[in-house]
């Protein structure tokens, strides 16, 4: 694999960082997962948006302007030969004095890297197990829309659902609502509406949650923003998470318990795969981009 590194292209063996970088000592630093098709990246101006609100909610400077991240990112999926992948891109604050204080770390580090993309067949749609997960995110916290390189409530909650033989598990905030899945957002059918829980409670602002609820206005399917307890959302018409590497994910069942399954994941999804095709077809050749 060629990995992108602070604008070099160099084999993975010799990515590497300092053992010093805070990303490594404190996670202090934030990523994005991005879908490629067809040679192309999915949604990249939503994920810079997201990447660069993180990057001023920490005060992390950008190395690259959006314009070069896009030709960096395009480059590397090129000498990868991944048309079909996704790309990991990691912002660290960088090396600094030991201790808490970031003032002296000012040479940010931004890193890229591709990866295998989940297979599935034409039209097809994932069906996962759910486990409650014992651990929770506090309530209300303004960190949790962006993808810090600190996630380890996510970390211990998919390590429970990994011991329980479950594909994904479900958070629950310190207020006793449900908010998402440990890399995941969350959906939910009540009434004919898609519902998810509102950004204010603690939940990432993702790329693929916005996705959906742009398809619920296109389709004009009714949604709601609001809170909703772990036992009423297994009596739900529908559950299913959103997340950039599989896209809509129905879920089957929640703590051993079967979920009702909703027409309307399935036909939001098959739109959710039709803006991803129609988004990411090359239209034309476009010119080789000019890396130094």
């Amino acid at each position: 694999m060629i990995v992108f590194l602070n604008g070099r292209f160099v084999p993975e063996a010799r990515a590497v960082v300092s053992v010093f970088d805070r990303s490594f000592l404190y996670g202090d630093g934030l990523f994005e997962t991005v879908r490629v098709l067809n040679g192309k990246l999915f949604r990249w101006p939503q994920h810079l948006d997201r990447l660069e609100r993180g990057a001023r909610y920490l005060r992390i400077a950008l190395p690259f302007s959006r314009q070069a991240l896009g030709r960096f990112a395009q480059e590397l999926i090129r000498r990868n030969k991944s048309a079909n992948a996704l790309l990991r891109l990691t912002l660290s604050r960088g090396v600094g004095k030991r201790g808490y204080s970031p003032t002296s770390a000012n040479s940010p580090v931004l890193a890229m890297s591709v990866h295998p993309v989940p297979e599935l067949g034409d039209g097809q749609i994932c069906q996962w197990d759910l486990i409650t997960a014992s651990h929770r995110l506090p309530a209300g916290e303004p960190l949790a829309m962006f993808k810090s390189c600190n996630k380890l409530p996510q970390v211990l909650a998919r390590a429970e659902a990994d011991a329980a033989g479950a594909h994904e598990a479900l958070l629950l905030n310190t207020d006793g609502f449900v908010v998402e899945g440990s890399g995941s957002n969350l959906f939910w059918i009540h009434q004919g509406a898609v519902c998810t829980p509102p950004l204010d409670v603690g939940i990432l602002d993702g790329v693929t949650r916005a996705l959906v609820l742009e398809i619920c206005d296109s389709l004009r399917i009714r949604r709601r923003e609001m809170n909703l307890n772990p036992k009423a959302l297994k009596s739900t018409q529908g559950v299913f998470l959103t997340l950039s590497s599989f896209g809509v994910v129905e879920v089957k069942s929640l703590d051993g318990r079967a979920v009702a399954c909703s027409p309307l994941t399935h036909r939001i999804s098959a739109e959710y795969q039709r803006l991803l095709l129609s988004e990411t077809i090359s239209r034309r050749k476009p010119p080789s981009p000019r890396i130094r």
